[in-house]
């Protein structure tokens, strides 16, 4: 188990389409260690490509703060629909570390994946859950938070970031 260095916007992994984990790949190490960075960090969300890797995973626990984890680990993941109603909020990213931008996200989704025993698992995330489920999805994807926002409000959070 380790804590790996966290890849900081703009590195250019972090705006790369990852590759699908693959059946035959063993991603138990790289799981173990994502979620030891991401507690770490302390985060509440880490994928693949924030640690180097482009590769579509990610971890997430949006409880263990409040003292009930619940790790979550979702390979290959694909959203399968999105609620019409959204909410906007402040949104922090460990690649961006010192900024929540407010992104308009989807209240509620439903997303497949595989999990860690390469299962196929399916469930509908609300509130803040589906805000970290988006967000950690939208890195596979090579998205950032930065790139969510209009241009004003992306050059003021820029502008912030890069202080």
């Amino acid at each position: 188990m380790a804590v790996l260095p966290i890849v900081r916007w703009p590195d250019a992994r972090l705006t790369t389409r990852c590759a699908e984990v693959g059946a035959d790949e063993d991603v138990r190490d790289l799981v173990r260690d994502m979620l030891d960075t991401m507690y770490d960090a302390p985060g509440r969300g880490l994928a693949a490509p924030q640690v180097g890797v482009l590769k579509r995973l990610f971890v997430m626990d949006v409880t263990w703060k409040e003292g009930h984890p619940d790790p979550v680990v979702m390979i290959n993941p694909d959203i399968l629909w999105m609620s019409e109603e959204r909410s906007i909020g402040p949104e922090g990213c460990l690649s961006l570390p010192g900024i929540a931008p407010e992104v308009k996200r989807a209240e509620r989704i439903r997303v497949r994946w595989t999990d860690l025993e390469g299962q196929q698992a399916e469930a509908e995330f609300s509130g803040f859950a589906a805000i970290c489920v988006q967000h950690e999805f939208d890195h596979l994807d090579g998205i950032v938070t930065l790139m969510r926002l209009s241009p004003q409000a992306r050059a003021s959070a820029e502008a912030a970031y890069l202080l």
